[in-house]
C-alpha cells in the first residue's frame, strides 16, 4: 500500500454541517522519520466539539483551514516505526484525525491500548475523550461529593451517560438525565442506572418537570447542551450548586448573535452557584488512573456504553452531520481499517 485516504474540509460550515462541506481525498502514505511511527487506524470517531473549528473563526481551538484533514480521535495498530517505545504491532489510541493512517511522535494525546477485555473501539469512546470528559468534568470541575443530586443534559450521549453512571457509582443521592427520545430515556433508567429521565421533546413543561425531580435543588448540573439549558436550570440550583459546562451542542451551529444569552444570573449570588468549563486535556497527567478505573468498570459490566458503528471512511461526514440532527444514540465510530 502506498496511499491513504482522508476527509478534508472543502468549505466552511454555515449552520448545521452537511456532507457537502467535506471531501474524501487520497494522499501518499506517509513514512515515519526518526522517533516517529505510523498508525493504521481501525476506528475513528466523530465528535460534536469538532464543529467549533469548521466555520473559519477561532473558538477555544483555532479554526481549521480549508483543505486540511478533519480532527478526530483514532485507535489502531502501529504498522511502521522508528520509535522503540512503539514497535510494529502495538495497539494505540491517538488524535489521528479522519484518516486511514497518521504519523505520531509519542507525544500529545497518545497511549498504548492495555490488554483488557473490552472492544478496541471503546478506547475512543467511553475509555477515550468522552469518558475522560465525564470523569474530570464531574470529579474535578464540578467537585462532585457523595450525596449530590445530579442533573445531566444530553444524557444518552457518550459523555452524559458516562457522567451519570459515575455519579451513581460515587454515591449521588439522585441522578436525572435529559434526552431526546423515549428510547434514550429507557436506556438511561433501565441500563445506565439513572433514577429518572426526561424527554425534552415531549415533556410539556421541562422546567417544572426538572423542579419536580429536584425539590431541594440541583447540586450539580453537568451540561452538554448550551446556554438555553443553563439559563433554564440556574433558578433551580441548590445552595452552593455547581455547573460543569462540558459541551454546547445546541450552540455550535449558531453565530454569536444567534446564541442565547444567560440572564438568570441571580443564583450566582443568592445560591453561591459556581459555573466552570473544561478542556479535558488540562488533566492529561491524571488520564492513566481514570482510564484504568473505567476500563475495570466497563469490563465488569458496571459501566454501560452505547455505540453506533459506521463502515468505511467515506461514511464519516454523514456520521458527523447526524450528530446535529439528534440522530445519534451513543458514541458514533467509523471503521476505517482492519484490526489485524
Amino acid at each position: 500500500m502506498t496511499q491513504m485516504q482522508q476527509i478534508v474540509l472543502s468549505r466552511y460550515c454555515d449552520g448545521p454541517p452537511v456532507p457537502e462541506d467535506f471531501a474524501l481525498e487520497t494522499a501518499p502514505l506517509p513514512e515515519p522519520k526518526d522517533g516517529q511511527f505510523r498508525v493504521a487506524h481501525v476506528w475513528c470517531s466523530v465528535d460534536p466539539g469538532t464543529r467549533s473549528r469548521l466555520s473559519g473563526g477561532d473558538s477555544y481551538a483555532m479554526a481549521l483551514p480549508l483543505g486540511k484533514p478533519i480532527d478526530g480521535f483514532s485507535v489502531g495498530v502501529v504498522d511502521a516505526s522508528r520509535n522503540e517505545m512503539f514497535p510494529v504491532g502495538t495497539k494505540v489510541f491517538c488524535a489521528g484525525g479522519w484518516k486511514t493512517h497518521s504519523i505520531q511522535s509519542g507525544r500529545g494525546f497518545i497511549g498504548q491500548v492495555p490488554d483488557a477485555p473490552v472492544p478496541l473501539s471503546a478506547w475512543i469512546g467511553v475509555l477515550g475523550v468522552p469518558g475522560l470528559t465525564a470523569w474530570f468534568g464531574l470529579k474535578t470541575v464540578a467537585t462532585f461529593k457523595e450525596g449530590d443530586a445530579v442533573l445531566v443534559t444530553s444524557a444518552a450521549g457518550p459523555v452524559g451517560a458516562t457522567a451519570g453512571q459515575l455519579a451513581r457509582s460515587w454515591g449521588a443521592s439522585k441522578v436525572v438525565g435529559i434526552a431526546g427520545s423515549d428510547a434514550k430515556c429507557d436506556f438511561l433508567t433501565r441500563e445506565a442506572g439513572f433514577d429518572a429521565a426526561l424527554n425534552y421533546k415531549t415533556t410539556p413543561d421541562l422546567t417544572a418537570a426538572i423542579a419536580e425531580q429536584f425539590p431541594k435543588g440541583v447540586d450539580v448540573l453537568f451540561d452538554n447542551v448550551g446556554n438555553e439549558m443553563v439559563n433554564r436550570v440556574l433558578p433551580l440550583m441548590a445552595m452552593n450548586g455547581r455547573i460543569c459546562i462540558s459541551g454546547q451542542v445546541a450552540d455550535y451551529n449558531l453565530t454569536p448573535e444567534e446564541t442565547p444569552g444567560i440572564v438568570n444570573t441571580k443564583p450566582f449570588i443568592t445560591h453561591r452557584v459556581n459555573m466552570r468549563g473544561l478542556v479535558v486535556f488540562d488533566f492529561a497527567r491524571e488520564f492513566p488512573e481514570a482510564l484504568q478505573t473505567m476500563a475495570g468498570l466497563l469490563a465488569s459490566g458496571k459501566l454501560k456504553s452505547n455505540e453506533e458503528r459506521f463502515d468505511g471512511i467515506a461514511a464519516m461526514p454523514e456520521a458527523f452531520c447526524g450528530l446535529f440532527r439528534g440522530e445519534n444514540f451513543g458514541r458514533r465510530v467509523v471503521k476505517v481499517g482492519a484490526e489485524s
